[in-house]
């Protein structure tokens, strides 16, 4: 019986000789389980000693000066307060856990030591052993019997331990990031600091040389005034000039006519005289330099026939008003805005340049690059008439007066005259050196005015089939000329940005119009003749004041560029044709802007039926859109 009590015993010692409940016995079995390769817990006492003796472990001290040179107040005192932070997180003291958590059991100690050191089959036989012990019930353990609080605390520790050793870890990699970032910032400081510099002394001497610029400019300014009184002296000896000129010739003609009769009532007197000297030339022999003398002397006469028999036309002095002009001014109609796309017509093969309206009936006239121009009825569309000749593209096309005529200009360097009731060209002017860009007809029919990429216009007389005049003034192409209604005053638009005004009669150039500040591709006359209307290859549209030849407004509605602006014939709504293929509509009373989209590519023209309740566009698919 005491062999079996102390058998049941001997486990209870284990387990307190294991947590230090047992340390009597502790020196006797010591021995035994050391040679048995067992492990135990061991309560030692440890003496507190004093601060003075504890080794402490150095850190290094790791220095994060500015370099010299690079020293700033704002960053010294960050680095100060970072080194302050640091010192306060490291002298604080490591808090333990509250005590009121559960104390763990004995048994539950054991297991869970044995599940953490991964020995299975120690567990499987404590438990069977344990269990079987409680179900016999030879163990009497007490009911307080847990964990001691020592033991668990050592646990804490060494897992916040470890925890504590993970942060560091991660702090020192933070460290190092941290470290790399600040080179790197540093580095595109001091760049960023010499390129600022660098731009300074850019800047002082961009100044400096902005200075000296005004001061030359400002030296050039009283020459460019005398320049320009000067300038506009001989423009006045030059008109003087040609009509001195035009008075001398027509004294010159006169003369000539007297000459003429004298001539003629001499040798009407004396014509026995003149056959007798003709009869014995004709008897006489003739050598090959009389014979060469007399064809050349033949040639001649029939070139002065000529001649005599096509006059100049003359520029008309008094014309009649504009009757549209008062159409206009009583026209109580309200411009319309709300066009929808109605129909497509499919004219040409290549991009559309130009459509005009007829000035009497219901049809139209377009131009292609296709080399063709075509007379289209409204409103269906139907071709009547196709013109062919032109060996280049058309640019431009215009009206006679009378309907009955057609002029058009191309990149073949000529303007042709066109019989509307054949189709057949009539008249052809050739003398520009470069492509024309556009034509007009005068409002008496005589004259049809001509731009050209060579940087001259010219003025061609269609009765006596010749150039009357070419203007000269412009340093670039010249892109459109518009003939005032009813007057002798042109109007052109060049790439040079400017618009001129002519005089017909004498080619002189009367008044520049600047304030574009881009390519000009269009200019228009109002229909009432008071306003002038252009656009230009970046979309801005300007409305001039034609009475005082200055600017009214300008509105942008680009970037795209404008490639033909025109009036309504109430001259309340102005349409632009622009390169993405939008028309712009501007109201000129509220001044809003109303665009009409259907033109898959670029839009080229752009006119308004006579009613003003339709207008027709011709895009880059060789289309022609009506809109109603």
């Amino acid at each position: 019986m005491a062999a079996q009590q102390s058998q049941s015993n001997s486990p209870l010692r284990v387990l307190e000789e294991a947590l230090g409940t047992g340390l009597t016995a502790a020196g006797n079995t010591a021995d035994a389980e050391a040679a048995e390769g067992a492990y135990y817990l061991e309560q030692v006492t440890i003496t507190e000693t004093s601060e003075d003796d504890y080794e402490y472990e150095e850190i290094p001290d790791d220095n994060f000066s500015i370099p010299e040179g690079e020293e700033d107040l704002a960053r010294a005192i960050q680095i100060v307060q970072e080194q302050t932070t640091d010192t306060q997180i490291l002298e604080q003291e490591t808090v333990l856990p509250s005590r009121h958590a559960v104390p763990e059991v004995i048994e539950d100690f054991l297991c869970n030591f044995l599940i953490k050191m991964g020995m299975t089959r120690t567990l499987d036989c404590f438990q069977s052993e344990w269990y079987e012990l409680i179900q016999k019930g030879v163990t009497e353990l007490r009911p307080a019997r847990s964990v001691p609080d020592v033991y668990t605390q050592i646990m804490l520790l060494e897992n916040e331990n470890k925890s504590l050793k993970k942060d560091l870890k991660h702090f020192k990699q933070a460290a190092d990031k941290a470290r790399e970032d600040l080179q790197k910032i540093q580095k595109e400081r001091d760049f960023h600091r010499m390129h600022h510099k660098r731009v300074i002394q850019e800047k002082n001497r961009l100044i400096n040389d902005l200075k000296e610029l005004k001061l030359h400019y400002a030296s050039y300014a009283p020459t460019i005034r005398v320049l320009h009184e000067k300038h506009h002296t001989l423009l006045k000896e030059k008109m003087l000039a040609s009509l001195e000129r035009d008075r001398a010739v027509g004294k010159i003609s006169g003369l000539h006519e007297t000459l003429k009769s004298m001539e003629a009532g001499i040798i009407s007197h004396v014509p026995e005289i003149k056959v007798r000297q003709t009869h014995e030339k004709e008897n006489a022999p003739e050598g090959p330099t009389q014979k060469g003398l007399r064809e050349a002397r033949e040639q001649n006469k029939c070139k002065t026939k000529k001649k005599d028999n096509t006059k100049d036309s003359e520029f008309p002095k008094e014309m009649q008003s504009n009757l549209n002009l008062n159409l206009n001014k009583e026209s109580l109609r309200p411009p319309k805005f709300d066009f929808r796309l109605s129909d497509i017509f499919r004219l040409h093969e290549l991009p559309v340049s130009c459509v005009i309206m007829h000035p009497c009936k219901d049809a139209l006239v377009s131009c292609g690059e296709d080399h063709v121009w075509k007379v289209v009825s409204l409103p269906k569309g139907q071709v009547l008439l196709t013109g062919y000749g032109h060996t280049d593209w058309l640019s431009d096309c215009c009206f006679h007066p009378s309907g009955d005529k057609l002029a058009t200009s191309s990149g073949d360097t000529s303007v042709k005259l066109w019989d509307l009731s054949t189709g057949n060209c009539i008249l052809s002017f050739e003398g520009h050196n470069h492509a024309v860009w556009s034509c007009a007809w005068h409002s008496c029919g005589d004259f049809v005015a001509s731009a050209s990429l060579d940087t001259t216009s010219k003025i061609w007389d269609v009765n006596s089939e010749r150039c009357r005049g070419t203007l000269y003034g412009h340093t670039d192409s010249v892109n459109s000329i518009e003939f005032f209604p009813f007057s002798n005053t042109l109007l052109t638009g060049s790439a040079d940005k400017t618009l001129s005004i002519w005089d017909a009669r004498t080619g002189t150039c009367e008044q520049s119009l600047y304030g574009h500040m881009h390519a000009i591709h269009d200019a228009i006359f109002s229909p009432t003749g008071h306003m002038i209307a252009s656009c230009d290859a970046c979309g801005v549209i300007k409305l001039w004041d034609f009475r005082k030849l200055l600017p009214v407004v300008s509105i942008d509605v680009g970037p795209s560029p404008g490639n033909e602006v025109n009036f309504d014939s109430s001259g309340r709504v102005l349409a632009q044709a622009s390169g993405t293929g939008v028309i712009h509509l501007l109201d000129l009373k509220s001044g809003k802007i109303h665009i009409l989209m259907g033109h898959q590519s670029e839009a080229h023209t752009v006119v308004f039926s006579h009613d003003g309740e339709s207008l027709f566009s011709g895009g880059a698919d060789g289309t022609i859109r009506m809109w109603s």
